[in-house]
């Protein structure tokens, strides 16, 4: 069964669509940054569009890099998992971001909740060892509502606190308050949810420790990058 073009029908090509996405997720860009960006470089495009290519493209984008790192993941040992929360703003409202992160600071999961209690956190818990099985241990705050979860599914014995032992997953938010920023906020719970998912696909598959590898190998797997986000999307 042949599969269906999504850039069927667009005027513009999928190679700017691309770029544009790109540009707005990975970097903390407001949608007019990207259209003055795009015209210094001979695009004439409106920043609707950009809006519509994001919302559009960007899940799409996701799943595509999210399914192929879930199938890289799950076939490697899954050895430390650090869980975090933080507060979001909506509209005035609190909200709560809960998100995961490996041993290498690549997002597992990321979704957003009104309640910070042991269903969202049993729901965090279950989404990512659903995807990627179960790891050694599991490092998490003193927050509650983790342990009344990890007895739910038999996992204390992997429960892991400590002072200073969650600061990866603490760092892990810091890309994510950079793009709230820029964005001003947000004002829709589900738009919210949907810029989180988008944002950490596209954060990890750019995303190389520049400190633990020398600069001939940095750019390396930085083109490697590059060249394989332009491959996502093709027919």
């Amino acid at each position: 069964m042949t599969k269906d073009d999504p850039f069927k029908y667009l005027r513009t090509s999928r190679e700017i669509i691309r770029l544009a996405v790109m540009m707005y997720v990975r970097f903390p860009l407001s949608l007019r940054n990207v259209e003055d960006l795009l015209h210094e470089r001979g695009i004439d495009i409106s920043h609707e569009s950009v809006r519509f290519w994001w919302n559009r493209f960007g899940p799409m984008f996701a799943a595509e890099i999210r399914k192929k790192r879930a199938e890289r993941l799950r076939s490697g040992p899954q050895w430390r998992w650090h869980l975090d929360e933080v507060f979001v703003k909506i509209n005035g409202e609190r909200h709560y971001l809960w998100g995961g992160v490996d041993h290498e600071g690549e997002v597992l999961e990321s979704f957003v909740t009104k309640t910070r209690d042991k269903k969202a956190a049993l729901k965090l818990l279950k989404k990512t060892i659903r995807r990627y099985g179960r790891p050694e241990s599991i490092v998490t705050d003193l927050l509650r509502s983790y342990g009344a979860a990890l007895r739910e599914i038999g996992a204390t014995d992997l429960q892991d606190t400590g002072r200073w032992l969650n600061n990866r997953a603490e760092n892990s938010h810091l890309p994510f308050r950079r793009r709230e920023r820029a964005m001003q906020r947000f004002r829709r719970m589900r738009s919210l949810q949907r810029f989180v998912a988008v944002h950490a696909s596209v954060h990890n598959h750019f995303s190389s420790e520049r400190s633990l590898s020398s600069r001939a190998d940095f750019k390396k797997n930085r083109a490697a990058a590059l060249n394989e986000w332009r491959q996502i999307g093709a027919v």
